[in-house]
């Protein structure tokens, strides 16, 4: 044998812990096993009448495949006495005298043709039923494959889409501490665990078990009990050996699946920096990070081939002893006159028909035993628990007109020694802008991501029309709520495609009226490919301006009841920033509108201003009103107008 090629108030790490124990380093190997196969068997119990009757075609396989040695044994031994019963007439015509030599001849003449006739008769009638019993074989275990394949693509699709979508459902904090490269090794490794895992125990492990049953039946029925006590114990002995070296050499498996895994983070991690990497010439030191990981799984993967080698060589020297003990028995009955010739070619047959697929069951147990570490990987990500999720009761949020949003005495931190947000309340009025500003770390985007409840406060309330968020549904809730992010990443697609994604139905039309209320149309369509322009990775191929453009299409073609401005015009020129702006300023209308933005310039006209310092509002009020104070914010204002009245000489 040979390898073939819900909402809780207080958040916790997504990392810590799963909801159950099955993936405890202490619980036993086969104890999750067996969990993991029960968490498989409602996916495919789904499909139970393609189930029943994949079983009835293996057993029909089955019976068709151990009767095909029964019918070689019939047809051996019919040839057998057809050559003795013909020489036995010979012999007794042998001692006729000579004048019955004529007659003598003629009978000999009549009796070899009715054997003649006999022999294609009889043969032939047996050999058309082993060409049948043959061809039932293979129609059966096609039959077997066609039926049950709807029911294994079926639990792998479902899997791997409830794994994607649990994915989406968790928090930020999942996403931002998760290694993309090796989460989605393991999605891979679990889908193709599915199909392996019911190919190999429902194509081979069930088959060979019914297989076994009905040889020992007929051999312990028909023949010197020796023969099923022989099979009975190599049958035995190898499973244990097999299962015994096998369940050793796992660990090399799961070192491997681990250094694999490191090694293909590392590799995307570095590509998808490629930027980075090429600023500071780093290419020989990445890829001298790579070959490190590269190095270990190569030492892991020749500890599991040695240990292969040895799985092999022990599996061989018991079967050849178990094949040399039995056909000398089968051999020695034949000599005694205890069994036909054709006795002897059943059993052999038997046994080589028993041994073949019992020479691949090491590597069907290492695999099944693979593909069911592949399979709890994945389900591993299905048991991580969700930090945000939707109250059993929570409420879908209906908007008719934009909303009045309400913080009050919102604390925060992103962990539970370093407070973010202290006691921040304000009211942004419906239709209204109110516009947040201050240095770098204050915590004027976090006040963002809690709008989008991508974490959940620890206390005080963030309200919706006096509703908690905490109480909506967050699918309804983001529906709400339009954002341009400071910073902006796209998708690999087209630019049609990632200014649409904010309302996948809108027509061209509407995509191209976004487009030109973003200031880009103009450029999209002097590229020679237009809107079907690839962007590229992270949207690498677009400017910071451009890329900043597309998002504010994409959030006014979405023109949500709550806008969201997280430094929108921050990576544009003065002359497009205040042509955007202007659009900016009308898509606002009406809308609650929270403004999030280092340059005072762009908020002059809000309804509100907030200065957060440290996690503080310090300073609030209008523009006017703030410079009278003479406080922080008048300090920004001077210090930035004379920042660009510097630029402007210069």
């Amino acid at each position: 044998m040979r390898h073939h090629a819900q909402a809780q108030a207080h958040p916790q790490p997504a990392t810590s812990g799963l909801s159950s124990d099955k993936n405890d380093p202490k619980t036993p190997l086969p104890g999750r096993d067996w969990q993991t196969l029960r968490r498989l068997f409602p996916y495919l119990w789904e499909y139970k009448w393609r189930v029943m009757a994949a079983l009835l075609f293996m057993i029909g396989a089955k019976v068709a495949n151990v009767g095909v040695p029964m019918l070689l044994k019939k047809l051996v031994d019919t040839l057998n006495t057809t050559q003795q019963s013909v020489a036995s007439h010979a012999a007794s015509l042998e001692g006729a005298d000579s004048v019955a030599s004529s007659a003598a001849s003629t009978s000999l003449n009549s009796f070899e043709a009715a054997w003649h006739n006999a022999f294609f008769l009889v043969p032939a009638a047996l050999l058309v039923a082993y060409a049948l019993l043959r061809l039932s074989v293979s129609a059966f275990t096609e039959l077997r494959e066609l039926v049950f394949a709807k029911a294994t693509q079926g639990a792998a699709r479902r899997i791997a889409l409830e794994t994607f979508n649990h994915l989406h459902g968790m928090s930020l904090r999942f996403h931002l501490e998760r290694q993309t490269g090796g989460m989605t090794r393991d999605i891979e490794r679990g889908v193709k665990a599915i199909e392996s895992l019911i190919s190999y125990s429902l194509y081979s492990i069930i088959p060979t078990l019914i297989e076994v049953t009905l040889v020992l039946g007929v051999m312990a029925v028909q023949y010197d009990a020796w023969f099923a006590v022989i099979t009975v114990v190599a049958l035995a002995l190898y499973i244990y050996f097999t299962v015994v070296v096998t369940e050793w050499r796992t660990h090399f498996r799961r070192q491997a699946n681990e250094f694999d895994s490191a090694a293909h983070t590392r590799a995307v991690d570095s590509l998808l920096n490629y930027e980075t990497v090429k600023y500071f010439g780093n290419e020989a030191f990445e890829a001298s990070r790579y070959d490190k990981s590269l190095i270990r799984l190569r030492d892991v993967r020749l500890k599991s081939q040695r240990s292969l080698s040895l799985l092999n060589t022990g599996q061989q020297l018991i079967i050849a002893t178990a094949l040399v003990a039995i056909l000398w028995r089968a051999t020695l009955g034949v000599v005694q006159h205890r069994l036909s010739l054709g006795d002897l070619v059943m059993i052999n047959a038997f046994m080589i028909q028993l041994y073949i697929p019992l020479n691949f069951l090491g590597m069907v147990y290492r695999e099944i035993k693979q593909s069911l570490t592949d399979l709890d990987k994945m389900f591993a990500l299905l048991d991580k628990n969700q930090e945000i999720a939707d109250a059993p009761d929570a409420q879908e949020l209906i908007l008719l007109s934009a909303p009045s949003v309400s913080f009050e005495g919102v604390c925060f931190g992103y962990e539970p020694d370093r407070q973010i947000l202290k006691n921040i309340s304000f009211t942004l009025p419906k239709g209204k802008t109110v516009a947040v500003v201050g240095p770098s770390g204050s915590g004027k985007s976090t006040l963002a991501r809690l709008m989008f409840r991508f974490y959940d406060i620890q206390s005080g309330a963030i309200k919706i029309d006096g509703q908690d968020i905490r109480a909506l549904t967050q699918a309804s809730l983001r529906r709400a709520i339009g954002i341009v992010p400071q910073d902006t990443v796209l998708f690999n697609d087209t630019v049609y495609y990632n200014i649409a994604y904010a309302r996948p139905t809108a027509t061209v039309a509407q995509v191209e009226e976004a487009a030109k209320a973003a200031r880009i149309h103009d450029f999209i369509t002097s590229t020679p490919k237009g809107y079907e322009t690839i962007v590229g990775e992270r949207g690498l191929k677009l400017s910071g301006g451009e890329k900043q453009r597309v998002a504010i299409a994409r959030t006014l073609l979405k023109n949500p009841q709550i806008l969201i401005f997280d430094e929108a015009t921050s990576a544009l020129d003065s002359a497009n920033e205040r042509a955007i702006q202007s659009e900016l300023q009308t898509a606002a209308q009406n809308k609650s509108t929270l403004v999030i933005a280092h340059r005072l310039s762009t908020v002059v006209d809000a309804h509100e201003i907030l200065v957060m310092e440290a996690g503080e509002i310090i300073e609030r009020g209008g523009h006017a009103e703030l410079l009278q104070r003479g406080e922080r914010y008048a300090q920004m204002w001077a210090m930035q107008q004379s920042a660009e009245r510097e630029s402007l000489a210069a």
